[in-house]
């Protein structure tokens, strides 16, 4: 598995990066690729000693510029802060990447209105909020722009256990196509990733808790038999981002291992079966013919 980064050097100078939710995480692991292919990374959540600790240990362990600013997604008006105290210290932002997110398990009978907020106003209020403001602010500037927004395989299928989530990342998928056909002819491309498992603590601990996680194993679920690297992911978005990608607009990317296919093909499951009743299935099937 190849965890270095994919693009040549420098790839990403003189580009200036928001990634919300980047103190942990796939966002951490997206600021550090970002930053070795030369790009000024700026991360943003709501705990701001969180994200001085990963920008102190990401700008020792890449030299990189980082810019951490506390900001809660869910207000407009603080996310239009964090913006104009980006441009200010950094003198522009060149691209968005949508990360900040909120999920756990749940019947859906069992959740107060509350809750389903609390998923809700992070991962699609947050999104529209983040998207609106930048994309006004390039939009006036004549700037051209990019937004990557994660999403999830379940955005266009939909789930059990975690409906708050599946409507927050639908909506975020359906402002990721809708951008990348009305804001185009801005020179603003909106593209998206939908990952399947990756061993983040905070998702794996809310998503598959302890007593849950042996027997709903997500590696059993995933063709590769193993779940995602961060690495992998940020060397995909580090690309989708970049202007090597500059004719890729309103797509969103699989990456999970084949596991959302897996579950979708009726007799995939079949793979469970042992040698030894595939050879007794076969010679029933002899024994008919003959």
């Amino acid at each position: 598995m190849l965890t270095s980064p994919m693009l040549q050097e420098n790839a990403l100078q003189n580009k200036v990066l928001v990634i919300t939710g980047g103190g942990t995480g796939l966002g951490k692991a997206m600021a550090e690729m970002f930053l070795r292919l030369g790009a000024q990374v700026v991360i943003t959540s709501r705990k701001l000693p969180v994200l001085e600790q990963t920008a102190t240990e990401l700008q020792q362990l890449t030299g990189g510029s980082i810019l951490p600013l506390a900001c809660d997604v869910r207000d407009y008006n603080a996310v239009e802060t964090m913006l104009e105290r980006a441009v200010a210290h950094c003198g522009k932002i060149d691209g968005l990447v949508n990360n900040a997110a909120g999920n756990f398990v749940s019947p859906t009978e069992r959740l107060s209105p509350k809750a389903f907020e609390v998923v809700t106003d992070i991962v699609l209020k947050g999104s529209y909020h983040t998207t609106l403001a930048l994309g006004k602010h390039w939009i006036a500037a004549q700037q051209p722009g990019c937004f990557l927004n994660i999403v999830t395989t379940y955005a266009w299928t939909g789930s059990g256990y975690v409906v708050p989530s599946a409507c927050a990342k639908a909506g975020v998928l359906a402002l990721t196509r809708s951008l990348a056909a009305e804001w185009a002819k801005y020179d603003i491309r909106s593209n998206a990733i939908a990952p399947g498992p990756f061993p983040t603590e905070g998702a794996m601990s809310r998503l598959f808790p302890a007593p849950l996680a042996d027997t709903l194993d997500p590696v059993k679920r995933i063709p590769l038999k193993r779940l995602g690297n961060p690495a992998e992911l940020a060397n995909l978005a580090a690309y989708l981002i970049s202007d090597y990608a500059a004719f890729i607009n309103g797509e969103v990317i699989t990456m999970d291992g084949g596991e959302w296919l897996y579950g979708a093909g009726e007799f995939n499951h079949f793979d469970e079966v042992p040698s030894s009743i595939w050879d007794s299935l076969e010679h029933q099937r002899r024994e008919k013919k003959e």
